[in-house]
């Protein structure tokens, strides 16, 4: 069997004399040192046991599908992708190559980093990861790491499995819907009447394997043990600190003064007590020059990006690493040299509430039995029935569905976009309203880099900020920061005087470079650059309300408390709002549209620009109006309605003329 001959030389390990003359299959090259010493740590794991099992499952699975079963940190996300790409060399790739889905981005990037050391080989060329505004793949890749939404935008798109012959779907027990999806259409699809002969794995923990059994039929499961001997020992406190961060600091000092060996993982619920963990620990750090070298203290959240390879680099000097993350090293973040572990028992976690079509952070507590596997894995987030069905009833507002509740024809072209529906429902309504260049730069800076998140640290720093507000609202107040960016070279000093992330400016840059190619290749209309005009000024705001009319709201008494259309919970402007820095007696604008809303932010609105109710009755769907919640607004939208509708009887008003073509988006 053709598994049976692959990675011969992993599994005996190499002769004294002859490990330079070893060449690896995958580029050619001979086997570095580095490779050799790794594979020893990879033979350590638990799931090395269950190498040949595994392949010899993937050979001769019936259906194609292989659900393997293990313990968190038993090295299932780094070993299942090289064995998979074993068997598709095996195959001579003449069937597709190997796919991994993550749940999370950076999960993503991070196992590509650590499996391309592994395997020796390059990244961006053998292996590589394609993530939000990055895609670090080459013509060469045979290994890919991937964001399951991604790929799920890959599979709507291309109606088929794409160039992958070996799909691995791992940390399937975090239930993301965008796994969920993946799976519920290749079950339906059925492996065996794809061509190519493609083979999907399923990655889980134990807690979802017999929902996972039955859903695919009872396929071949390899199950993979855990090992309780090199577990990392936890640090409880039975009191409750008064401040997280500097109780956390003061365990990691008191473990590097006691010079226990081993690194250190800490656990704090926001990227902001991180930040404040990190300046602290790398300031104090100087004391312990008695115990050795300091600590080298490495931060672990989203915002880290390819700087995330450092918490798997060896340390020069022998000092400790000490990393400081939240929920996210919960995901296929193994690090074998972890043994503390300090916990602050809680995390903060994003949740939607789909009656008020807005997110909340909420601080909770976790449990006993997640902190003892915090180290490793935490259990997953079941996406509410009620938030899935609300986000079909927004779809189907943005005409993004048939009457079958499949895509339609304007979805599909939607699900090209790596957008949110409504941006990237906007981006295309600005085909019709000629203002695509504005909505390509607005695009980008809603998705990387969404203004201010701050407030400033001086005077002369708000003034530069307020130089580049724009009188029409925070949209344009973006457009104007990144033609400004622009202007000055991207200069990274110029930013830091405004307070604007100079990186998050770069990745928007970047991005609608990439949105404009993509525009070119589907052949989209495109138009010239006209920001500033009368004209423009008026397209942009159609194009807005076209994607963004779910997303409106009315000051209820000219104080600035925003009733939302869409039910009747009442917000305020963000304080980094323009409308908000404007000297008194300025009056909040009536009727604006807005790009998100959190009710844990203060309960603010955040991106926001005053539109005319006039462009929301021409531009939203007529079914839309008539579902909203009873409210003045909703009864002043419809008489408005009907008043429109008078006026243009017996003649196309200049407006209807304007805005046919806007219905064909309807």
């Amino acid at each position: 069997m053709a598994s049976q001959v692959l990675g011969l030389e992993e599994e005996t390990g190499p002769n004294p004399g002859e490990s330079e003359l070893a060449v690896n299959p995958f580029d050619g090259l001979p086997f570095s040192s580095r490779y050799y010493e790794l594979l020893e740590q990879r033979r350590s794991l638990p799931i090395w046991a269950a190498r040949f099992i595994f392949l010899e499952q993937l050979e001769s699975s019936p259906s194609g599908v292989v659900l393997v079963s293990g313990e968190p940190g038993s090295g299932k996300s780094t070993q299942i992708p090289q064995w998979c790409a074993e068997f598709v060399l095996a195959r001579g790739f003449q069937k597709g190559r190997v796919t991994v889905t993550q749940p999370y981005p950076l999960a993503a990037l991070s196992l590509a980093l650590q499996v391309a050391d592994e395997m020796d080989l390059t990244l961006g060329h053998e292996v590589g990861y394609s993530i939000p505004q990055e895609d670090c793949t080459g013509p060469d890749t045979l290994l890919r790491f991937c964001w399951d939404r991604l790929l799920l935008q890959e599979v709507a798109s291309t109606r088929g499995t794409g160039a992958w012959g070996v799909l691995v779907l791992d940390e399937a027990q975090e239930r993301s819907v965008a796994s969920d999806l993946l799976q519920g259409l290749l079950r339906d699809a059925r492996l065996g009447n794809l061509p190519g002969d493609p083979r999907v794995v399923v990655v889980t923990d134990p807690a979802l394997e017999p929902k996972l059994q039955a859903f695919w039929g009872n396929p071949p499961i390899v199950h993979v043990l855990g090992e309780t001997g090199r577990c990392p020992t936890p640090v409880y406190r039975d009191t409750v600190p008064t401040d997280r961060v500097e109780a956390a600091c003061q365990a990691v000092l008191e473990l590097c003064r006691k010079e226990a060996p081993g690194d250190v993982l800490v656990y704090l619920p926001s990227e902001e007590e991180i930040s404040l963990c990190c300046e602290s620990l790398s300031r104090d750090g100087g004391s312990l020059e008695d115990q050795g070298p300091p600590p080298r203290v490495l931060p672990l959240h989203p915002g880290c990006g390819q700087a995330v390879q450092a918490v798997y680099e060896d340390v020069e000097s022998g000092a400790r690493k000490v990393v400081v993350t939240h929920w996210l090293a919960d995901f296929s973040f193994s690090l074998p040299s972890i043994r503390h572990v300090i916990d602050s028992g809680l995390e903060l976690r994003s949740v939607y509430n789909p009656q008020i079509r807005a997110e909340s952070q909420v601080l909770r507590p976790i449990s006993k039995c997640q902190a003892e596997a915090r180290r490793l894995r935490a259990t997953g987030i079941l996406p509410a029935p009620e938030a899935l069905m609300q986000a079909l009833e927004d779809l189907d507002y943005l005409a993004a569905l048939d009457d079958n509740g499949d895509l339609s024809d304007l979805g599909v072209i939607l699900s090209e976009f790596p957008l949110a529906p409504d941006l990237a429902k906007a981006l295309l309504a600005s085909c019709e309203f000629d203002c695509v260049d504005e909505m390509l730069t607005l695009a980008a800076m809603l998705t990387a880099a969404p203004g201010f998140t701050r407030p400033p640290l001086c005077a002369e720093e708000a003034a530069l900020r307020r130089a580049l507000e724009h009188v029409d609202g925070d949209h344009s107040s973006l457009i104007q920061v990144y033609e400004a960016f622009i202007q000055s070279g991207a200069d990274k000093v110029w930013c830091q005087a405004r307070g604007l992330n100079w990186a998050a400016l770069c990745q928007a840059h970047k991005l609608r470079g990439e949105l404009l190619e993509l525009m070119q290749r589907i052949e989209l209309p495109l138009s010239q650059p006209a920001f500033g005009s009368e004209q423009n000024r008026r397209d942009l705001q159609k194009a807005l309300v076209s994607g963004y009319f779910l997303k409106v709201a009315r000051d209820t008494d000219g104080t600035g408390n925003y009733l939302l259309l869409t039910h009747k919970h009442v917000a305020q402007l963000s304080p980094y709002c323009c409308y908000r820095s404007r000297r008194a007696p300025a009056r909040p604008p009536p009727w604006v549209l807005y790009h998100s809303f959190s009710i844990s932010k203060d309960n603010c609105l955040s991106i926001v620009s005053e539109i005319q109710p006039q462009m929301l009755v021409e531009l939203a769907p007529p079914y839309f109006l008539s579902n909203l919640p009873p409210s003045e607004s909703r009864d002043f939208l419809n008489q408005l309605r009907e008043e429109m509708a008078d006026s243009s009887t017996g003649s196309e008003s200049p407006s209807t003329q304007e805005l046919g073509d806007a219905c064909v988006l309807q």
